[in-house]
């Protein structure tokens, strides 16, 4: 028997494929499902069932596709959805055989109501591991208040108070030599605390996990549900596309892998009014840009991103990208649901420039030019974009926050007629901030690459030491 934990890191997301016997079965696939295929293809194994833990609301899964390349069926657990594809919905303890091994569906509401884990048994018949999709992570649980935005009548407390009860009656039981393997790991908005590992036993888990440690309904519930911040705009329209379907990833892809000369790409931009979408580095693209472009770097935490910058995912967008990358970005942007690409620029900016078009640029400068500057004006502005709990962790005295988060919020704070000096981390969200607030007609806004990492360094700014009390996300 075989288990493989396929992790995506910019979506800090796991899928897995397990294989018994010539036959397979893939949990929680992400939307490119070709590298799945060809993996079952090279062991002369038989794709048999697509299992998936629940409705996703981070990414879009590739079920559809995979299931229709494969002849593969589609299973749920127990759900009151009606899907726009042929599926599955199996009962609570419902097993399906794969070869000589067998899983079986242990349905676990909580983080949605259709959330379930799969119990794998070896060819032995012994439990050897669990998927648990977003019910359990390691040093977390699923938050619940996401499927309250597809269903009206859930709330995140009586979600929570469901999932103390499957965590209690139904995963805590097991044995404690199990593995767990769950969908995400730290980075990803579908918990508050995870850990950077991706797998862990039941057993440490039990005694390691603060939602796993003995208390009562009513303390869990307070416990999980504070701290939470408001999910990425984007979540509940991916909910919606894993329930009702989507294209086929080719069709994305013939759109959105489409050469476009640079007189096409400024004529699509002005007649269908896309949002052109630059995903080189940070620094390349604040030295020559398209105008009117929005800089969300593909080294990144693209999709993430993404979502939270772009709310429509029936946006329109153009792509400018390093050269050789561009089915990857078209990718990256299904992944999340962005399925109308129209076109990348080809050449890139070499070839907009050299059609004589005009380009743009932000000023960028180093720690230890702010701290010049500021020596020469004490009163300068400086925005840390970061997040509020970061910000209040550690900060240059004097900065304001205005994280990237939030960013129709944080606008408002800035004044057109002044000069900020922006800051996040490392130099990816500022350059993310000052180009979209570039793009609506800010132009006093300097960035500081390298971020709060080189200002600190430097070692010329009086930094807080302000420790938030709450979890910092």
């Amino acid at each position: 028997m075989k288990i493989e934990q396929i992790y995506t890191g910019c979506l800090a997301q796991g899928a897995y494929y397990i294989e018994s016997d010539g036959e397979a079965a893939v949990i929680d696939p992400l939307r490119e499902v070709q590298p799945y295929i060809e993996k079952a293809e090279r062991r002369n194994a038989k794709i048999k069932y697509v299992f998936e833990t629940h409705f996703h609301a981070d990414f879009v899964s590739g079920h559809k596709d995979l299931a229709a390349k494969t002849g593969a069926d589609i299973v749920y657990g127990p759900t009151g959805m009606k899907m726009g594809f042929d599926a599955i919905v199996a009962t609570d303890g419902q097993e399906f055989q794969i070869g000589k091994a067998k899983v079986k569906v242990i349905h676990t509401p909580g983080h949605t109501m259709e959330s379930s884990c799969y119990l794998l048994y070896n060819e032995e018949g012994k439990p050897e591991a669990i998927f648990t999709g977003d019910t359990l992570f390691i040093g977390d649980v699923g938050r619940p208040d996401l499927a309250q935005k597809v269903v009206a009548d859930l709330t995140q407390d009586k979600l929570a108070a469901h999932l103390y009860d499957s965590l209690r009656n139904k995963i805590m039981p097991l044995p404690d030599d199990l593995i767990v393997y769950p969908a995400h790991g730290a980075g990803s908005a579908c918990g508050k605390n995870m850990s950077k590992e991706t797998s862990d036993t039941l057993g440490n888990q039990k005694k390691t996990n603060y939602a796993l440690q003995e208390m009562t309904k009513e303390q869990f519930i307070k416990e999980v549900i504070t701290g939470l911040t408001p999910p990425p705009a984007y979540f509940p329209q991916n909910v919606m596309m894993n329930i009702e379907g989507y294209d086929s990833i080719d069709d994305v892809l013939e759109r959105g892998v489409n050469p476009l000369s640079p007189e096409a790409f400024e004529a699509a931009a002005n007649e269908t009014g896309a949002l052109i979408l630059d995903t080189r580095a940070p620094q390349v693209f604040a030295k020559e840009f398209v105008p009117n472009s929005v800089n969300i770097g593909i080294d990144g935490s693209f999709a993430v991103w993404v979502g939270a910058m772009i709310p429509d995912l029936k946006q329109e967008i153009l792509v400018i990208t390093d050269e050789g990358r561009e089915e990857e970005v078209i990718t990256r942007l299904a992944r999340v649901g962005y399925d109308y690409a129209l076109g990348y620029l080809k050449g890139g900016i070499a070839a907009w420039k050299a059609a004589g078009k005009e380009t743009d640029h932000i000023e960028s400068i180093s720690a230890q030019e702010l701290a010049d500057r500021k020596a020469k004006n004490s009163e300068i502005n400086i925005l840390d974009v970061r997040k509020n709990s970061e910000f209040m962790s550690e900060h240059v005295i004097g900065a304001e926050n205005a994280p990237l988060d939030y960013i129709n919020d944080s606008m408002l704070k800035v004044n057109k007629d002044k000069t900020y000096y922006v800051h996040c981390a490392g130099g990816y969200r500022s350059m993310v901030f000052n180009s979209i607030l570039r793009a609506r007609g800010y132009d006093n806004l300097i960035d500081v690459d390298g971020g709060f990492k080189a200002i600190k360094e430097s070692e010329k700014f009086e930094v807080s030491d302000y420790v938030c009390p709450t979890t910092l996300l």
